[in-house]
């Protein structure tokens, strides 16, 4: 996984501190993110996933596929229930 959120950030010409920014963390706690020295909390996997526009399971390592899943439609409220 974390050679992935490296890769990504690399191929972007992006640099930590950048990223460290968009997640609201300092560049030293993201460079331990891509390091694996600590783990990556599932809200900032999650905002990962939608910066770059990738699954979390790519993420994760748990596929090749980079594009993200289709979200399904959500009904709300009585209609949804009468369904």
């Amino acid at each position: 996984m974390y050679r992935r959120i490296r890769d990504l950030r690399e191929d972007r010409d992006l640099k930590q501190r950048q990223i460290a920014e968009l997640l609201g963390c300092s560049q030293k706690t993201y460079s331990d993110y891509e390091t694996g020295k600590i783990h990556i909390p599932v809200d900032l996997l999650i905002e990962l996933s939608r910066f770059y526009g990738t699954s979390v399971d790519y993420l994760l390592d748990q596929t090749d596929e980079q594009k993200p899943y289709a979200r399904p439609n959500k009904k709300r409220g009585a209609a949804a229930r009468d369904e």
